[in-house]
C-alpha cells in the first residue's frame, strides 16, 4: 500500500557520507486566490540544506566559483527558497543562512527555525527578501528580486510512500543517489501568502496543495515530476475529491549504477490505490515516458503499467508560466541551467484497471488542472 504515512521518513537524512556530499529538501506547493482580484496564482515553499559537516561562519556557495571548485570545496548552508509561477509574475527568492544560524531537529519528524523561518509537519511560516540590487551584486544567489511571507497550517492528507527502496536500512547504506518520499502528495493548507505587497488566501478546498522531499548525493537526471489533486471525471463529470496522481524520477542510480529511464508513479482514486513502482519487482511495473520542448509548451506523455491496472498521462505546461529552476548540486556545480518547473499545468489521465494478459478496462479518463510539473536535463 502506498499511501502509508511515515513522518520518521520525511524527517533530516544527512547523516554518514551525506554529511558532507549530501542535500535535503522539504517542498511545498499550492494554489492560492488573490483577495482583491480573485485570480489564481501557484506558489512553492521549500526548505533546503546541504552539507553539514562542512559548516562555516557564513552560507558558503561555491557554483560560480571556479577556484573554490579547484580546491575541492563543496558548499554548506541552509537555504529558505520561494517562487511563483504565472505569465503576469513569475519567480524564485531565495535567502542563505549559515548552519550555526539554524534550529534543525536531527531526530523524529522535521522541525526547522531559520531567521524567524519555520517548518514542521504541521505549519510553515516565514518571510524572505532580495533588492533587485542584491540579485544584481549577488549572482551566486542564483534569485530573483522580491519579498514574500507565509503562515499556513499544513495538514498532510494522502501520502505516497516508494517503500523499501527508502527504508532504514537502503538509507543507512546509501543505495539510491536520490531518494524521495511524498508524505503529502494531496495536502490541505490553510492561512495567507503576500507576495510583493498582495495579499492571496490559501483554503484546503482550492489549495490543491503537496509537500514531499528528497535528499542524496546528487539530483536524478532527467528530472521528471508531475502531481495534482484537481481531478474531474470525464465520465461522470463529477470533481473527484479523494483522488490524487503523482509521478516522479527520471534515470535513478543505485550504488552509482544508472538504471535507465525510471519513474515511480500512483493514483489514489477515490479510495483505491494503484502503484507503478519498479522497486516492487513482483508487481510486473513498467513505464514509458517522452518528454519535450515545443515553442510554447512542455509536453509530457507517461505511460504505465502492473499485473493490477495502468495508467496513461498526457500533461502540458505553458512556458510562459514556468521558471527554470535553480540549484546547486552538493559537490559544488550548477549542472542544471533549463530545469523545467511550473504549477499551472493541465492535462487528461486515463486509469485502467487489468483483465487479462493484455486485456483492460477503462476505469476512468480524468481531466486535470493546477498539475505541478518539472522537466529537464543536464547541461553538462
Amino acid at each position: 500500500m502506498a499511501n502509508k504515512s511515515d513522518v520518521i521518513r520525511n524527517g533530516f537524512r544527512l547523516t554518514g557520507p551525506l554529511a558532507k556530499r549530501g542535500y535535503d529538501w522539504w517542498w511545498h506547493n499550492m494554489t492560492a486566490i488573490n483577495k482583491e482580484t480573485g485570480e489564481e496564482k501557484p506558489f512553492f515553499i521549500e526548505f533546503f540544506v546541504c552539507n553539514p559537516a562542512l559548516a562555516k561562519d557564513k552560507p558558503n556557495i561555491v557554483w560560480n566559483r571556479p577556484e573554490a571548485q579547484k580546491a575541492g570545496e563543496r558548499p554548506s548552508y541552509v537555504m529558505v527558497k520561494v517562487g511563483f509561477w504565472g505569465e503576469k509574475e513569475k519567480g524564485q527568492i531565495h535567502n542563505f543562512y549559515a548552519w550555526k544560524d539554524a534550529e534543525i531537529a536531527k531526530e523524529g519528524p522535521i522541525d526547522i527555525k531559520v531567521n524567524g523561518c519555520h517548518c514542521s509537519e504541521k505549519h510553515i511560516s516565514g518571510k524572505v527578501k532580495v533588492t533587485p540590487e542584491e540579485a544584481a551584486e549577488h549572482p551566486e544567489w542564483m534569485s530573483d528580486a522580491g519579498e514574500m511571507s507565509w503562515d499556513l497550517t499544513v495538514d498532510k492528507n494522502i501520502t505516497y510512500n516508494v517503500g523499501y527502496g527508502a527504508s532504514k536500512f537502503f538509507r543507512k547504506i546509501n543505495s539510491f543517489e536520490m531518494f524521495w518520499h511524498a508524505e503529502g502528495i494531496r495536502t490541505f493548507y490553510k492561512g495567507t501568502i503576500t507576495l510583493n505587497g498582495v495579499e492571496y488566501s490559501v483554503e484546503p478546498e482550492t489549495c490543491y496543495g503537496y509537500a514531499d522531499k528528497n535528499w542524496g548525493g546528487d539530483f536524478t537526471e532527467p528530472w521528471v515530476w508531475l502531481s495534482s489533486s484537481n481531478l474531474t471525471s470525464r465520465i461522470s463529470g463529477k470533481k473527484l475529491l479523494n483522488s490524487v496522481f503523482e509521478i516522479g524520477g527520471g534515470k535513478p542510480k543505485v550504488f552509482g549504477v544508472a538504471l535507465d529511464r525510471k519513474l515511480l508513479g500512483c493514483c489514489w482514486y477515490e479510495g483505491e490505490d494503484f502503484e507503478f513502482n519498479f522497486s516492487k519487482f513482483w508487481t510486473l511495473s513498467t513505464t514509458k515516458f517522452d518528454c519535450y520542448e515545443t515553442d510554447d509548451e512542455i509536453v509530457w506523455h507517461v505511460e504505465q503499467s502492473t499485473v493490477k491496472g495502468k495508467m496513461i498521462t498526457d500533461i502540458r505546461c505553458y512556458k510562459k508560466d514556468m521558471i527554470y529552476i535553480n540549484y546547486e548540486c552538493p559537490d559544488g556545480l550548477k549542472r542544471y541551467n533549463h530545469l523545467n518547473n511550473g504549477g499551472n499545468g493541465t492535462g487528461v489521465i486515463k486509469l485502467y484497471r487489468r483483465k487479462g494478459l493484455r486485456k483492460y478496462d477503462l476505469i476512468d479518463e480524468m481531466d486535470t488542472r493546477n498539475v505541478g510539473c518539472e522537466y529537464g536535463v543536464y547541461d553538462f
